[in-house]
């Protein structure tokens, strides 16, 4: 692919990270451009018609949301980071949106008001956790020895939880061997590494702190 192109992206969105991953891992140069989503620029919005990152601007042609653009991505380049058998793609596919609605229970974890609602949340979190352990090989990917989407999925998913492990110990991950060992092979990649910011792990921290919620009062205990 010889286009230009620019990811527009907010530093913490795991979605934009999600598309970085995916744009690293097919060896594509791309020039990332981040906004403020508080205070949304006009062109922006004339881009995204949701209101939302990520958008890759292809030859200034804007492609909204990240799953297209990760289909965009897979059609266009390679490698393929997807299984060539139709029905392991339905499966893969699958599993990216488990990544997806695992996202949202993440935010419902960080955003509940109260210690309740935190343990709750914390708890439906380790049950997708367990799903996942049923589902996983040998690894050291989701499907074996090759990365692959779902991989570029979980990378942005597990960064969340090397900072909630700093604040408490949930027990996320306790009872889940293989996710552990996914997650510590993800950490590592480099195309994981560099789809965050440096200061991504104090930056999200302070987006925590700043929610009122049970999360953030447990983060202002460990300071006062």
């Amino acid at each position: 692919m010889t286009s230009r192109l620019t990811l527009i992206s907010h530093h913490l969105c795991p979605y934009v990270q999600r598309v970085a991953i995916v744009l690293q891992e097919k060896s594509l140069p791309f020039e990332r451009i981040d906004i403020d989503l508080a205070d949304k620029p006009d062109w922006f919005l004339r881009v995204s018609p949701l209101g939302k990152t990520p958008v890759l601007l292809v030859d200034g042609e804007a492609i909204f949301e990240s799953a297209a653009i990760c289909e965009y991505l897979e059609d266009s380049v390679a490698p393929s980071l997807h299984p060539s058998h139709a029905l392991s793609r339905a499966r893969h596919r699958g599993w990216m949106e488990f990544g997806s609605s695992l996202l949202n229970a993440i935010g419902g974890f960080y955003a509940a008001p109260d210690e309740i609602g935190l343990r709750h949340r914390a708890e439906d979190i380790r049950d997708r956790f367990l799903q996942l352990e049923a589902v996983l090989g040998d690894g050291p990917y989701f499907a074996g020895d090759e990365f692959c989407m779902v991989d570029a999925v979980f990378g942005p998913v597990f960064r969340y939880f090397d900072v909630f492990d700093a604040i408490a110990d949930f027990g996320f991950m306790a009872a889940t061997p293989k996710v552990c060992a996914w997650r510590a092979a993800l950490r590592v990649r480099p195309s994981v590494l560099a789809a965050a910011p440096s200061n991504y792990d104090a930056a999200l921290r302070d987006f925590l702190l700043r929610r009122r919620s049970a999360l953030s009062a447990l983060i202002k205990s460990e300071t006062t």
